[in-house]
């Protein structure tokens, strides 16, 4: 009977050690999932197109400035994760781009084999959510945006008026996704600013060789713009960290008295709504105005083809040889470019380019 008794005993102690082993096992399996899960969810830390991938640093003519990028398969990458297409006449880049999307409306599709498109339709949600933007899923629209598998994080900036494709690997976080969207819209990123020294320091020698060229200025590249809010916004979803694309794990980026900080992926800021408001404000004007965002003709400036000037209230472009074609009246998106009245002073008129 004692016998028996510890017989039983031993085999229950075996089973509840068993079981607990087992509990443990499944426990730290749990562990571990959910580990993975939140290192999916922080996505990266700077959005990339072609992330661990060196490509051909190059010179192009972008709007007639020469602007330098990365060539990778035949794709022009600017500022790591911004795709750009050399020589396209009339969409001169600016701090804040002037390719709107009439009426705030986006139109988009999604490939039906990208993984969690939940990413997709939250980063949306954000959008509408806090701004005029509207985002509508695309039926025969030819300009729309294209959300994608791709081997990193990148986007076009701004409208292109074709098929523009959002490029999102597996690491693209919901964050990663509102950034690119970002620049779909119209942003670039805030680190790039024309007044960005008064706020940070860019410590170049830490900087990966290949990838120096994109902390320069928006007008050392000499695509100079407009920027929507007063300072430099660390809070923005557009704006690097201290590490991004350093070559030996010291920051790149700093504040001005010398700390470091972190390039938030959660949501837009009150800056980012800021900047957009102006660029589509609530009335649905955003995209609207064909001058919005294009400087007066000045004699004293030469000017290339392609380059785009308001003059007596319309907006002109430079012919490939002498003179300029009229694009429309200013508070317009759809003119003829023709006007009935004759007596309106016409910029071919006083110009001699």
């Amino acid at each position: 009977m004692k016998k028996s008794f510890k017989s039983i005993a031993f085999s229950a102690l075996a089973l509840s050690m068993c079981a607990m082993f087992i509990s443990c096992e499944n426990e730290q399996s749990d562990i571990s999932q959910d580990n993975n899960l939140i290192e999916s969810e922080k996505g990266f830390t700077e959005e990339q197109a072609f992330p661990d991938r060196t490509g051909e640093v190059v010179t192009i003519k972008l709007n007639g400035q020469s602007t330098t990028v990365d060539k990778i398969d035949g794709q022009y990458i600017f500022g790591g994760d911004m795709i750009v297409t050399p020589d396209v006449p009339g969409q001169k880049s600016t701090g804040r781009t002037r390719g709107r999307w009439p009426n705030n409306t986006v139109y988009y599709e999604i490939e039906s084999s990208l993984p969690n498109k939940a990413r997709v339709t939250n980063a949306i949600a954000e959008w509408e959510a806090k701004t005029a933007l509207r985002f509508v899923r695309r039926t025969n629209q030819s300009a729309y945006v294209y959300f994608r598998r791709g081997s990193g994080c990148s986007s076009s900036v701004g409208r292109t008026g074709r098929r523009q494709n959002i490029n999102l690997a597996n690491g693209c976080s919901t964050g990663n996704t509102i950034h690119e969207i970002g620049h779909a819209v119209g942003l670039w990123h805030e680190q790039s600013r024309k007044d960005r020294d008064q706020y940070i320091t860019i410590n170049f020698g830490n900087i990966q060789s290949n990838a120096r060229f994109n902390f320069q200025t928006y007008d050392q590249q000499g695509a100079d713009g407009d920027e929507y809010t007063n300072a430099l916004d660390f809070n923005s979803i557009m704006l690097y960290g201290s590490f991004a694309f350093s070559a030996n794990g010291q920051p790149t980026i700093v504040k001005k008295n010398g700390s470091t900080f972190s390039g938030q992926r959660r949501a837009l800021s009150s800056g980012d709504i800021a900047g957009i408001n102006i660029m589509y404000p609530g009335d649905g004007g955003g995209g609207n105005d064909i001058c919005e965002g294009v400087a007066p003709w000045s004699s004293s400036q030469s000017y290339q083809e392609g380059d785009l000037v308001t003059y007596q209230g319309f907006l002109y472009r430079k012919r490939s040889g002498r003179g300029w074609d009229r694009l429309g009246a200013c508070g317009s998106s759809r003119d003829s470019g023709k006007s009935s009245n004759q007596n309106i002073s016409d910029l071919n008129d006083v110009s001699k380019d």
